[in-house]
């Protein structure tokens, strides 16, 4: 197993002072694929940066994306529901991400193939991961564990350019069902590289190791296993 480090990151957007977790393979000379990872509603958590870890291990360089800025750190679901609704939905949900593209690509501590960029995220983080791939950002793939399908309507998914890869709770009740369906309409209108699995037996937050509201918010390691393999096999196939 590789060695990572660890290390906070200072980098803005507009005006908005941010603080990622840059997480990278140690004492690699070569060029690594980037990931920014988008984290759920909590933001930059201890367990967040265990995801990106986990993910980091297999040969990518992966900064943890700051989605609300430095002062902002909830504690409980309401703060995170606040801090959340802020900015879902609006120009910042995608400026931030692009934000955090920007500061993977030119920060100098690790070193990235700015031509092998891609994002992936967790809940809100996953909404936020195909957002900025309906914005026709230059990425090579979207990942999106467990987070919404919905759009803002901003964008036109003809400027897609990356691949597409969602991974779903079959039985997820914050995820209206209905989102699917017009999911599927919203891809299949466009020539988009897409993919949708839904895991029969999870819930919301199945990656998240702390979910242990049965039926609503649970861990389920087994999908985990099954949803992080999909996507290593598709990162691997567009790079």
């Amino acid at each position: 197993m590789s060695q990572i480090t660890i290390q906070p990151l200072r980098y803005q957007a507009n005006e908005t002072a941010l603080v990622g977790t840059l997480v990278f393979p140690s004492n690699t000379t070569h060029p690594l694929p980037g990931l920014v990872m988008a984290p759920n509603w909590l933001g930059v958590t201890d367990n967040a940066a265990k995801l990106a870890k986990k993910v980091a291990e297999q040969g990518y360089v992966v900064l943890l994306a700051d989605l609300y800025g430095e002062t902002v750190r909830p504690t409980n679901p309401d703060e995170a529901g606040t801090a959340m609704m802020a900015v879902k939905n609006t120009a910042e949900e995608v400026g931030r991400m692009k934000a955090a593209i920007d500061a993977l690509t030119q920060q100098t501590t690790a070193t990235v193939d700015s031509e092998k960029i891609s994002a992936f995220g967790f809940c809100f983080g996953g909404h936020c991961a195909l957002e900025l791939a309906r914005s026709g950002a230059n990425i090579r793939a979207a990942i999106s564990f467990h987070g919404g399908l919905d759009t803002c309507g901003a964008y036109d998914s003809t400027q897609i350019k990356a691949a597409i890869l969602v991974l779903d709770g079959a039985k997820d009740p914050l995820v209206p069902r209905e989102q699917l369906p017009a999911f599927v309409d919203e891809m299949t209108a466009v020539d988009v590289d897409w993919q949708l699995v839904s895991y029969h037996d999870a819930v919301h937050s199945f990656t998240d190791e702390t979910a242990n509201n049965p039926g609503v918010a649970e861990y389920h390691p087994q999908v985990t296993e099954r949803a992080f393999t999909s996507m290593f096999e598709l990162l691997k196939r567009v790079n």
